[in-house]
């Protein structure tokens, strides 16, 4: 436990951080999961949900949550799998 009042102050703002960057977090997951999903199973309905995807993604990057790499990455994996479906 933090001994001095700036330290507890910091810890409760790290806590409520650490909560909201998960939870976009976890999020984001879902949504490249639920994509990957309808992909596999041939789904024509993926190209709207894949638009939100790529929203999450770039809006996780620009928080910081993901690096600006790693969005680049799992965006363009992404659409590659997303292409095959023609």
């Amino acid at each position: 436990m933090p001994n001095k009042k700036s330290a507890e102050k910091e810890l409760r703002k790290n806590v409520k951080r650490n909560a909201a960057n998960k939870q976009v977090s976890n999020k984001l997951k879902n949504l490249t999961k639920t994509n990957l999903k309808q992909i596999a199973s041939g789904d024509k309905k993926v190209k709207e949900s894949f638009t939100q995807t790529i929203k999450a993604i770039d809006k996780a990057a620009k928080k910081g949550i993901i690096k600006k790499n790693t969005a680049a990455r799992k965006k363009s994996r992404l659409m590659k799998k997303v292409n095959t479906l023609k």
